[in-house]
């Protein structure tokens, strides 16, 4: 978007600023022009996840434990806007519309995020135990999802895996710190663990939609004895065990979701809504 020029010198008494629209990765620029309705409903599968995990991310800004973990948290947080906006871009040429008409006027139905990034950001444990789970996945994922047929997605996944192996080893280094910490820091790392773990399971359920896409999307299933192989080291130096327990029914990828997300897409979607159509 591009501001309008001042019409005259006085109104432009503390310099001019336009700001353009960005440039998206040239994997949107090389890949196909426009994607099927699956591929683009897998798409947002995967855009929606990184959307709203990064949502939840940048609420940490100014409140994190450290400053140190300010930068950091806000640095993973616009990795997964940057994933968000290729998926959602690409998602959306199905259909004619942009990353932000995906991002900001949909209605939580027709969001596909599972529920584990939906959970409120908690305590510093919990956001920490959210991450370690979520990067693990998706550092499997995309590692899978570079040798796509559809080479627009494998653009975006050789991309994203360099970032979210980051975002791995950077929660992992917590889960540690925080586990062989202090009493209080051991006792809320587990707590976390044992709140988020019922929401392990709808990560690597497999779905129809995974059937027609052979080939193309990486059936999440088979994504679960690489995720359990890289964690176990990590909870068994941590002398953290995997919790036992109910299983949430999850529902997500079909528009079900859990009860924070309207409230998460309230407060990101506020100002588009407030102000259709407005440029700056």
């Amino acid at each position: 978007m591009k501001a309008d020029a001042p019409a005259n010198d006085h109104e432009d008494a503390h310099g001019h600023v336009a700001v353009d629209v960005s440039t998206l990765d040239a994997e949107l620029i090389e890949g196909p022009s426009q994607a099927t309705a699956d591929i683009a409903e897998y798409a947002l599968w995967l855009g929606d996840d990184s959307l709203v995990l990064a949502q939840q991310l940048g609420a940490w800004i100014s409140r994190a434990p450290e400053l140190e973990e300010d930068v950091a948290l806000g640095n993973v947080a616009l990795d997964l806007i940057g994933h968000a906006r290729s998926l959602l871009h690409y998602a959306g040429t199905a259909t004619d519309r942009s990353e932000d008409d995906l991002a900001y006027w949909r209605t939580e139905p027709d969001f596909r995020s599972l529920h584990i990034v939906e959970q409120p950001n908690g305590d510093f444990a919990h956001t920490i135990a959210r991450q370690f789970i979520v990067s693990h996945y998706l550092f499997e994922l995309y590692s899978r999802l570079r040798a796509s047929a559809d080479a627009t997605l494998a653009a975006i996944a050789a991309k994203a895996v360099k970032e979210v192996d980051y975002h791995r080893d950077h929660s992992t280094q917590w889960v540690l710190r925080l586990a062989q910490g202090t009493d209080e820091s051991r006792h809320r790392m587990i707590t976390a663990l044992s709140d988020l773990w019922p929401y392990v399971e709808e990560i690597f359920r497999d779905d129809t939609l995974i059937d027609r896409l052979e080939g193309i999307a990486v059936r999440p299933s088979s994504l679960r004895p690489a995720f359990d192989a890289a964690i176990a080291p990590v909870l068994a130096e941590a002398e953290l065990e995997i919790p036992r327990g109910f299983v949430a029914s999850g529902g997500g990828r079909t528009g079900n979701h859990s009860e924070h997300l309207a409230f998460l897409l309230a407060e990101m979607q506020v100002l588009t809504r407030a102000h259709p159509g407005a440029s700056w």
